[in-house]
């Protein structure tokens, strides 16, 4: 049994006894042919969360498992000292290893959001012959594209400029600054979302995440890149994190010999969940 919670959402029974959803048309895939997919979060949220996780994408159901992993100190799943991309990768290997050997599919398709792109990448690197597919919506992969003048501004301010999180800060205030300090809601201050909040204010910094580029290309995985086009988000925000994100996703494109959907906004799984929903049916196929 893996170590961290999963949520599994699989409609196909219901959309058999013509209550399909009135969200989608789209052609139901026989269960056996179906491989799993399994989502893997983002920072301040956990699987199946409405905000910032993946409830938009409860339609896709229709048509074969969806597998929601909380990763550790996010959600269900149990506390961590400090929350790692390298642990997290582990997690999803042992997810995506129970969860196809159960169904005997020989894999599962991942998708991953952000910082859960990261972990995305280095486990299909690990254990490629488990991944069906990579869908990496705004990935976290810094690292990868060092070489771009953009992000190399970002990783040394991170590196070298930017002060750690000042102690006494809590959850509530480092929410609000990284919300509201930038022009967005801030989402509403449950308990659930508190311990996200402290466990992403306790993560490893991903900018120390080096992705095994080579070997993914070795692997010659299918690949689709998200990315939003961050014309409507704050002008702080999108200077700051939305100019490097859009540059990761472009070069990740390129070395992966990936496809690159843009959909308008920044958060783009929930803000425009029709688009990403639609692109990874044709995706999975």
């Amino acid at each position: 049994m893996a170590a961290v919670h999963v949520t599994v959402w699989d409609d196909r029974d219901r959309v058999g006894a013509g209550q399909a959803p009135i969200t989608s048309r789209a052609q139901v895939t026989p269960a056996a042919a179906a491989a799993p997919a399994l989502f893997i979060h983002n920072i301040f949220t956990w699987g199946s969360d409405s905000t910032y996780g993946f409830a938009g994408q409860r339609p896709l159901a229709d048509s074969r498992r969806l597998l929601l992993m909380d990763r550790r100190g996010y959600g269900n799943s149990p506390d961590t000292a400090r929350s790692d991309f390298d642990v997290d990768a582990e997690d999803v290997v042992e997810v995506v290893g129970d969860g196809a050997s159960a169904v005997g599919l020989g894999g599962a398709h991942l998708v991953g959001h952000g910082n859960g792109a990261v972990a995305a990448l280095i486990a299909a690197a690990r254990r490629p012959d488990l991944v069906r597919s990579l869908a990496l919506i705004q990935p976290s992969a810094f690292t990868a594209a060092a070489h771009h003048p953009v992000v190399a501004d970002l990783l040394d301010r991170v590196r070298d400029g930017a002060p750690g999180i000042p102690d006494g800060v809590t959850p509530e205030q480092y929410l609000r600054a990284s919300t509201e300090g930038l022009g967005m809601p801030m989402p509403e201050l449950t308990s659930r979302r508190l311990r996200a909040v402290a466990t992403s204010m306790r993560e490893r910094p991903i900018w120390e995440a080096e992705i095994p580029l080579e070997v993914i290309r070795g692997a010659a995985l299918p690949i689709l890149v998200i990315c939003g086009t961050w014309e409507r988000a704050p002008a702080a925000y999108r200077e700051h994190v939305g100019l490097p994100l859009m540059t990761v996703a472009e070069s990740l494109t390129d070395s992966l010999g990936g496809g690159l959907l843009r959909v308008p906004g920044y958060y783009p799984h929930t803000q425009e969940p029709a688009a990403v929903n639609a692109a990874l049916r044709e995706f999975w196929g």
